[in-house]
């Protein structure tokens, strides 16, 4: 059985990084994946999904070090549902995206085309994986004008 999922998008906040008290260190932040198509009229139509990103570990404090708002993420990972008694007393279910590496494929502010910084947890030591300047995943121009945000 496989349970893996590759998302590219926008990061629709900056990251929010808690410890715990085993010393583990989780953040969470929300991605934006969109589509878009002409519609019978010839008009175009934007559909926007949001995924919400936990990354643990030494993962989780270089996503918070280095994302921001807005910055253009290639992430993979599996996707976890969770469910917890609210303080009513009332199930809640989420859905998350376990993100096991992340690729930075250029800040929301760097408008060259850049290659980013790839991060994973698979890793030796857990230590940072700077990619190479080869980006397959980067796309050649950056759209501006249809953003979620």
């Amino acid at each position: 059985m496989i349970n893996r999922v590759i998302l590219v998008g926008r990061v629709g906040r900056d990251p929010e990084v808690r410890h715990l008290d085993n010393n583990a260190t989780v953040a969470r932040f929300t991605l934006a994946t969109s589509e878009s198509y002409k519609n019978k009229n010839g008009e175009k139509v934007t559909n926007t999904e949001w995924h919400n990103i936990v990354v643990w570990r030494s993962l989780a404090e270089i996503a918070g070090r280095y994302i921001k708002k807005g910055t253009l993420l290639y992430v993979e990972g599996k996707i976890r549902n969770r469910s917890w008694d609210d303080k009513d007393g009332n199930k809640r279910y989420t859905t998350e995206i376990d993100a096991e590496n992340f690729q930075m494929l250029s800040a929301r502010s760097d408008e060259n085309g850049s290659s980013g910084q790839g991060f994973s947890n698979a890793a030796p030591s857990n230590t940072p994986d700077y990619s190479s300047g080869s980006n397959d995943f980067a796309p050649t121009t950056e759209p501006t004008d249809d953003l979620p945000f």
